[in-house]
């Protein structure tokens, strides 16, 4: 593990990431409100300075990453573009979902919601915010507490979102998950991925995000979100795959989460592609019995960095939750997590862990790992800790004793290493998608 911050970067001022509010639509129809929150949303972006070395939430960042200047909205793709996309998408899809949908460049190009429960709204957030605006307007952008990504918040507010609003009214339960593809392809374009999940007393419903490139090798910029809530007795389950072009595309992801009394959410991140990743995951616990458990699996190479910060925020009684973050390294790829524990005052009887582990494959990998604990309640059950190791050569061995070749071995157990996070998530049809995605990759750095 290393801890020796890269050389000092300088970045250009803040406005050059987007010298205008990124709008592509029309202000028919939406309702004031959200009018008002978008023009204030690009005047905060505009005075909020670029991340610097001196904020402790991008330390050990290579800040190059951060000059980022010119990007543009993308462009709708074609039609025989948008054809072929959608043929992608539905054969990457596991054979029982609940509603899928595909966005290209921001853009709806496909929705299907075969196996939505009674009384469950799932649509564009553009359709949202004129179809509910009420609704949505409770749970739209109301965290205002980022790790860092303040400026990237800002940007994504003000402009024009793609992505979901999912809503489970009480009892509502899906069986299968909601899946939706992101494409992003042009030079220098950005997009902005929302996606919006409430799930009320006692509903379920779980949510695949998955981020990919038209075509490789373009310098594209994902800024997206997703806000998670869960009311009382309600479930949520999020897993947000990222399999981007590895030279050039850049993808920042903030997440937020809500869970009430006895509420359970279920978070996860599968990083594979893009030059350049910062995740941000804030969750608290905010009454009696919630619970929030929360999985990574990363595996890097060439000269990506993958960038991860959380927050477990416990701020009830009772409360519990879990975080087990792996990360694979190769080449002279870097990873970098930083993570709190936070209990705050009167929040008795929590019970709380945080894991990161390091799978080095390279002398020249670099991981970079700070877990915290800030306890303010009695009675309470923390613990966190951090490792790095390479793979045994008795691990090899014993695999080679029994007619499996070096390469292979190493492979096998590189998987088997990801894998374990990937298999905390409920339901085996998403979790073959994940795998798949992981071995998929392994296979092309062999």
């Amino acid at each position: 593990m290393v801890l020796t911050p890269p050389e000092e970067t300088t970045t250009r001022p803040a406005a050059s990431w987007c010298e205008a509010p990124p709008i592509t639509d029309a202000n028919a129809g939406l309702p004031d409100w959200y009018l008002d929150l978008r023009s204030t949303a690009w005047d905060r972006y505009s005075a909020l300075p670029v991340p610097a070395r001196t904020n402790q939430h991008w330390r050990f960042a290579d800040l190059k990453h951060l000059v980022i200047e010119g990007h543009a909205p993308a462009a709708p793709v074609s039609a025989s573009v948008g054809a072929d996309l959608i043929a992608r998408a539905v054969s990457e899809r596991p054979a029982d979902y609940a509603a899928h949908f595909v966005f290209a460049n921001n853009r709806l190009l496909h929705a299907e919601t075969p196996g939505l429960p009674a009384g469950a709204t799932c649509l564009p957030i553009s359709e949202a915010l004129t179809a509910h605006p009420e609704l949505l307007r409770e749970h739209f952008l109301k965290n205002g507490d980022f790790l860092g990504g303040e400026k990237f918040a800002a940007l994504h507010a003000a402009a024009t979102l793609s992505g979901l609003f999912v809503h489970f009214p009480k009892g509502a339960v899906a069986e299968h998950p909601v899946i939706v593809h992101h494409f992003v392809g042009g030079e220098g374009v950005v997009i902005f991925p929302h996606t919006l999940v409430v799930s009320e007393d006692h509903a379920s419903v779980t949510v695949l995000d998955l981020f990919e490139s038209i075509d490789g090798n373009e310098d594209s910029l994902i800024v997206g979100m997703a806000d998670l809530h869960a009311d009382r007795g309600g479930r949520v389950q999020y897993a947000a795959v990222q399999d981007l072009s590895e030279r050039g595309a850049k993808h920042v992801q903030l997440q937020h989460t809500r869970a009430g009394r006895d509420a359970s959410v279920k978070v996860g991140f599968l990083n594979l592609g893009a030059e350049w990743v910062r995740n941000e995951s804030i969750n608290r616990m905010v009454a009696n019995g919630a619970d929030c458990q929360i999985f990574s699996a990363n595996l890097a190479n060439g000269v990506q960095e993958y960038d991860q910060r959380t927050l477990q925020s416990h701020e009830a009684l009772h409360t519990t939750s879990d975080l087990f973050f792996k990360n694979a390294l190769y080449d002279r790829a870097r990873t970098i997590f930083s993570g709190l524990i936070q209990v705050q005052p009167g929040s008795h009887h929590t019970d709380s862990y945080q894991t990161c582990r390091n799978l080095m494959g390279s002398e020249e990998a670099e991981a970079n790992s700070m877990p915290g604990l800030e306890i303010d309640a009695d009675q309470v059950k923390c613990s966190h800790g951090s490792t790095s190791g390479t793979i045994s050569d008795e691990e090899i061995f014993y695999l080679r004793a029994r007619g499996i070749p070096a390469e292979d071995a190493r492979k096998m157990i590189s998987l088997g290493f990801l894998n374990e996070s990937i298999d905390r998530l409920d339901g085996e049809g998403l979790k073959e998608i994940l795998f798949a995605r992981v071995e998929r990759k392994f296979a092309a750095i062999v």
